[in-house]
């Protein structure tokens, strides 16, 4: 299944329908007086976040989503029909964002979330609703009221508890591959992984969701090499774990480098916390590999982990330390969600 993360499409709630003019028309009752009844309702458009999704790919193609219009009121006081509603299904992690790409409209972070985007049209009112004391017989009824109609920016963020950061080629992908069963393609070449990948790590019976993203490159912030595209898919993350390919010359450049992508794509990206790991040290010596250890750790101001992904060595400790700051995360959002199924919060809706 092909991997896409981005759509752009068109949602139309439906038209209500029209009132309808009628009279009664019946033997041995002269004045009969209005009876046309009221238009239904259109149907409205809803989105809703289901966990078999993984992938926007369906949106390529089809892009315009048009609930029906209510039906016309009839004769004899009937009210028309209510159009039906439309249901788009979206992978959990979707952002719905306005046509201007900032506007944040709804997060779907729930499995079942469901989020009303566009509400149907009201029916018109039939000559039955004007009769009054002045005009018995009215000759006239109410348009049925049109629907909204809005294009919207579709972005997945994939929902993992660590995402592995770090230069094209830097063994991300491999070690994604050694500490959890999902299989990303590897390859001896830069740019590999051209899509997230996710898989389930099992440290000391505890689950950790790690996210592997495409290498970053200078300017990443900014989009080059589509990183900012990359990077989205992080900022849910509770840590990162940051590889450094142990082959590199200089080993704090590179560090640096990638530090400072992250400071400039986001303050919350920055405040993130980070494990950093030296990776591939099966190609040094144990003198070689402590010199960068030791640089790497001057210039982070943390503690850095050596291993190799390929040979399997230094994994537990790493993800151990990761797992700290899951956990801790984890239990920061438990201790929030109470207060905030309490708290009544506003967000930005269409229909305002």
């Amino acid at each position: 299944m092909k991997f896409l993360d981005q759509a752009k499409i068109f949602i139309k709630s439906g038209d209500g329908g029209a009132g309808c003019v009628s009279f009664r028309r019946e033997k041995y009752i002269e004045f009969g007086g209005p009876n046309g009844g009221d238009g239904g309702k259109g149907g409205s458009v809803y989105f809703e976040a289901v966990e078999n999704l993984n992938t926007l790919i369906d949106f390529r193609y089809q892009q315009h989503f048009k609930a029906p219009k209510g039906q016309n009121g009839m004769g004899s006081q009937m009210t028309g029909a209510k159009g039906a509603d439309i249901v788009i299904k979206v992978p959990v992690g979707t952002e719905i964002v306005a046509e201007d790409g900032e506007t944040v409209i709804a997060d779907m972070v729930e499995p079942g979330q469901k989020f009303m985007i566009a509400k149907g049209g009201d029916g018109g009112r039939g000559n039955m609703q004007f009769k009054n004391a002045v005009n018995q017989a009215p000759r006239y009824a109410e348009p049925g009221w049109p629907g909204q109609e809005m294009w919207v920016w579709l972005r997945l963020k994939v929902i993992a508890d660590v995402g592995l950061v770090g230069l094209p080629n830097a063994g991300k992908s491999t070690f994604l591959s050694v500490v959890t069963k999902a299989r990303p393609k590897i390859a001896d070449y830069p740019f590999t992984t051209l899509h997230p990948n996710l898989g389930v790590a099992w440290v000391d019976n505890y689950e950790l969701v790690i996210a592997d993203i495409p290498g970053l490159i200078e300017g990443a912030h900014e989009g080059v090499g589509l990183g900012d595209r990359f990077l989205k898919h992080v900022e849910r993350c509770a840590a990162l774990l940051h590889l450094i390919d142990a082959n590199a010359e200089d080993v704090v450049a590179v560090y640096k480098s990638i530090r400072r992508e992250l400071d400039l794509y986001s303050e919350k990206m920055a405040e993130k916390p980070e494990v950093v790991v030296l990776n591939k040290i099966d190609t040094l010596t144990a003198a070689e590999t402590a010199d960068k250890v030791k640089a790497l750790e001057k210039a982070s101001g943390k503690k850095v982990f050596a291993i190799s992904a390929v040979a399997q060595t230094g994994l537990l400790p790493a993800l151990r330390e990761v797992s700290k700051y899951v956990t801790r995360n984890r239990k920061k959002l438990e201790e929030e969600q109470p207060q905030q199924e309490t708290e009544v919060k506003k967000t930005w809706s269409p229909l305002d």
